[in-house]
């Protein structure tokens, strides 16, 4: 049976409802049934937009992404100055700051695919400010995707181990680690740089990415 349509409804209401759910009961717990309670409309309507859960999280994750980009510009002074160094950093900051929006966000984003190409008008304007700056198109893109994957990564982790907004879950306890790996001394000590200052953290792996991608260009 074809799924009836809800004239009420379109794709971006249940995308905002997917994303106000997601922060309310996480990955695991965004069904469709839950997201048509939170419009009060029957599961089979949404069908009506999205023919399953998966084309429904890359809508969700597209959504992310156009936020994400809008951010961007607005915090762009790299690209007006264009400073490859200080867009590349600004970029990577404003995706994780996007991703840390949403509970589960980088799980939502990782591995999605867009459903629109609104987001190639500013991988283009990154590429072509690396290419500018003496990159070939190959060592751009992967100076450009190493960092985005490194930021995607860096933030499923830190949500999963750092303290939860939204639940008011309290994170890794890093002192239990430390005391399960007495006999292990740096590994316990080790935990105390990797899970307890994100911010810090991620700014020294960026930090490291910057260098690597540095390598790339060409003399």
């Amino acid at each position: 049976m074809t799924p009836q349509k809800t004239p009420k409804l379109d794709r971006k209401q249940v995308v905002d409802a997917a994303l106000k759910l997601l922060n309310e009961v996480g990955l695991d717990g965004l069904t469709l049934r839950a997201i048509a309670a939170e419009l009060d409309v029957k599961a089979p309507a949404l069908y009506w937009h999205f023919k399953d859960k998966q084309a429904l999280l890359d809508e969700m994750a597209t959504e992310i992404m156009r936020r994400m980009t809008a951010r961007t510009a607005e915090a762009g002074d790299g690209w007006r100055a264009g400073d490859w160094r200080d867009a590349y950093l600004t970029t990577m900051r404003t995706l994780r700051a996007e991703l840390l929006r949403y509970r589960d966000g980088a799980k939502v984003y990782s591995g999605a695919r867009f459903t629109d190409t609104s987001y190639a008008a500013g991988l283009d304007a990154s590429l072509r400010l690396l290419i500018d700056a003496g990159f070939t198109l190959t060592a751009a893109t992967r100076a450009w995707y190493t960092a985005y994957s490194y930021t995607i990564g860096y933030v499923i982790e830190e949500q999963a181990m750092a303290p939860n907004p939204f639940d008011g879950d309290e994170g890794y306890d890093v002192e239990a680690r430390a005391e399960r790996l007495a006999a292990h001394p740096l590994a316990a000590e080790a935990g105390r740089a990797m899970f307890v200052d994100f911010d810090e953290g991620f700014e020294q792996g960026l930090a490291l990415v910057l260098v690597g991608a540095e390598s790339l260009l060409v003399d």
